[in-house]
């Protein structure tokens, strides 16, 4: 038996996963709290944040493409894809807390500021999750195994984010000792340290085992040349664009849902990470909801669900508070799978590349995972800004009616419509699951051959 036969323990599984706890120190923290951050405490308008947490991301995500062309080619001896974790773990820190930090400067010095550090922060950001996702698909090469696999990075992800969602109001008032700004510059060099002994954990716990068919060096171009034919990876990258729109617009929405409309902004904490526990129980029984239906016809079932529910949550009444859990409790249980689900039909996208090519491009067809997130997320940051701006929103200050309504349909409505999309952009997906067993099969022999005759990297 040669090494890309054997499969990931637990104990690395486990590793694996505890690395997507530190990356959801940042990302979490992004979707529910970096809008609300600028409005009402660095005081930059709901317009001017929103528009600019879209250009930056933007601009952003036209990196990721490139950084998974580096990743795909590094060459050290700890793999393509572990360095990073290690290389840029206290940067990535350094920029959080450069990004919630609050000089004192006018209006155009703080948009400036903003601009720079957030754009600071993402860049980082990709540099280090984008290889961080790659390597998944190089711990195993069995479609189950990667759904296991991804199902634990997720749990770790959802698990990061019930921390920081429960965790955040609280640290910055503790922290902050009645300096609110300060509290978020303190929170964050937490979280940031947190999140650095989470990489190394995951470095030290992964292997890479997948190696590509030896092939002459092909040009990036190639390899977006391939991405740009590959159909799966086309309905997966508006796939997860559509459904981050969802997932962004309910998180951020959230707080202000509690704040102006439900009038409990002590809420918040608990709304959010039971939002997330709830996440991460849908997450967990992934592998186990593949076992009765194909990844395709689970995920358009789900999202369908998630659109219908999230719909409903627009007539319940603002003094409902239990109702109001327990329907986001449902939509976060049967978003919970989304996200194991979608990785590891990346990692088959990969396959299919190699199968159809003979090029694996592990790196770059991930990058289409953060790609799409990205512009999904900023696309509905940008529109709650945008909408509180047009419905009259005012920070710290009791809404008018316009505003409130403009929040609740940002929680309820909006991201519903959006899920419903996701289901049905599902159907264009063509993989089947016997024909990911042929593909895999066959590729597993040409790897067997070169194996054989020394014609691995």
């Amino acid at each position: 038996m040669t090494a890309i036969n054997k499969q990931p323990g637990w104990l690395e599984k486990l590793g694996y996963g505890a690395g997507d706890i530190g990356f959801n120190f940042y990302w979490a923290n992004i979707s529910a709290f970096l809008l609300i951050f600028y409005t009402d405490v660095f005081g930059i308008s709901a317009a001017a944040a929103g528009t600019m947490m879209l250009i930056t991301k933007v601009i952003d995500a036209f990196t990721d493409p490139l950084m998974g062309a580096l990743a795909d080619r590094t060459q050290t001896r700890f793999g393509k894809f572990r360095p990073y974790l290690l290389w840029l773990a206290l940067p990535l820190a350094g920029a959080g807390v450069l990004t919630y930090s609050t000089p004192d400067l006018d209006a155009d010095g703080k948009l400036l500021w903003a601009y720079a550090t957030y754009s600071l922060l993402m860049l980082i950001y990709t540099a280090i999750n984008i290889p961080y996702s790659a390597l998944s698909g190089v711990m195993t090469n069995n479609s189950q195994a990667r759904t296991t696999l991804v199902s634990f990075r997720f749990i770790g992800g959802f698990t990061g984010g019930i921390l920081v969602t429960y965790l955040t109001p609280k640290l910055v008032v503790w922290l902050g000792q009645g300096d609110e700004a300060l509290g978020w510059q303190l929170t964050m060099a937490v979280f940031g340290v947190a999140a650095a002994l989470l990489f190394l954990w995951t470095f030290a716990a992964s292997r890479e085992r997948i190696q590509p068919v030896k092939a002459e060096r092909h040009p990036i171009k190639q390899d977006l040349a391939d991405l740009a034919a590959n159909k799966p990876w086309l309905v997966l990258f508006v796939l997860a664009l559509v459904i981050m729109i969802t997932i962004t617009m309910r998180a951020a929405s959230g707080v202000y849902y509690f704040k102006y409309y439900v009038m409990r902004p002590e809420l918040v904490g608990e709304f959010l990470s039971s939002y997330m526990l709830a996440l991460a129980l849908g997450a967990a029984s992934t592998p186990l909801m593949t076992r009765f239906l194909p990844k395709k016809q689970l995920m358009m079932l789900l999202m369908a669900l998630a659109g219908l529910l999230s719909i409903s949550l627009f007539f319940v009444p603002a003094d409902q508070i239990g109702l109001i859990f327990v329907i986001n409790l449902a939509i976060g249980f049967v978003l919970g799978p989304k996200s194991p689900l979608a990785f590891s039909m990346y990692a088959d996208t990969a396959d299919y590349n190699e199968w159809r090519t003979g090029r694996r491009a592990t790196a770059m067809t991930f990058s289409a995972a953060t790609f799409s997130q990205k512009l999904g997320g900023a696309i509905a940051s940008a529109s709650i800004g945008w909408l509180l701006s047009l419905m009259g929103y005012v920070a710290n200050a009791e809404q008018n009616a316009g505003s409130q309504l403009g929040i609740v349909l940002m929680i309820s409505v909006i991201p519903g419509v959006v899920a419903l999309v996701a289901a049905a952009v599902m159907w264009f997906y063509p993989l089947t699951e016997s024909q990911l067993l042929q593909m895999q099969q066959e590729l597993e022999q040409r790897k067997t051959a070169a194996v054989a005759a020394g014609q691995t990297e």
